[in-house]
């Protein structure tokens, strides 16, 4: 099999952030058989033809937060739309700010970005995966004032709660919710 294409698909995964180790990993193929592909041998070019079994493992690789670095900056949508589900259904800034270990300020930021790093990503998928079907707590009178204030910031900006995303929509930009009306601007 021609081994541009694939060697095209390694490229584009290293610029999200995928190094070879990752993507042989991944592939479930040795480091070595990238490194001829993309390099090749010493004294000799690329190579030209790859297996299609090896093919199809490489092609197969896709990058997710699963596999990216820590620290490699992607698109935010997810991040920020499972932030402001947790908002809608009454969870205060504050308090995911405190769960996620992060200064309020530094929440502010995150719930409006356009980037984030894998790192914040993973932290705000566990933390939703835990949260999405649970209530704020409202025990006492400061609890209920900091929900409903949530929930009235969230209707404000037209933000969905969980049950208005079907999880694989949550990291699609293209995606929109259900039920749920725009804002004025």
């Amino acid at each position: 099999m021609d081994a541009d294409p694939v060697r095209v698909h390694v490229r584009q995964l290293q610029a999200c952030g995928l190094g070879l180790r990752r993507v042989a990993v991944a592939g479930g193929i040795e480091r070595s058989v990238l490194i001829g592909l993309m390099n090749g041998k010493p004294g000799r070019a690329p190579a030209r033809k790859v297996r299609p079994q090896t093919a199809l493992r490489i092609l197969g690789v896709q990058p997710t937060l699963d596999n990216l670095g820590a620290s490699t900056v992607i698109d935010a949508t997810g991040t920020v739309r499972r932030l402001r589900a947790l908002v809608a259904q009454g969870w205060s800034q504050a308090k995911l700010a405190g769960q996620l270990g992060i200064a309020p300020r530094n929440f502010t930021q995150t719930i409006s970005a356009e980037r984030v790093i894998v790192r914040t990503a993973r932290a705000v998928c566990r933390l939703y995966d835990e949260l999405w079907d649970q209530p704020p707590p409202e025990e006492g009178h400061r609890d209920k004032i900091a929900a409903s204030r949530a929930r009235n910031h969230a209707r404000a900006h037209g933000w969905a709660g969980p049950l208005a995303w079907d999880d694989r929509e949550l990291d699609d930009p293209e995606a929109r919710p259900r039920g749920v009306r725009r804002a004025a601007a």
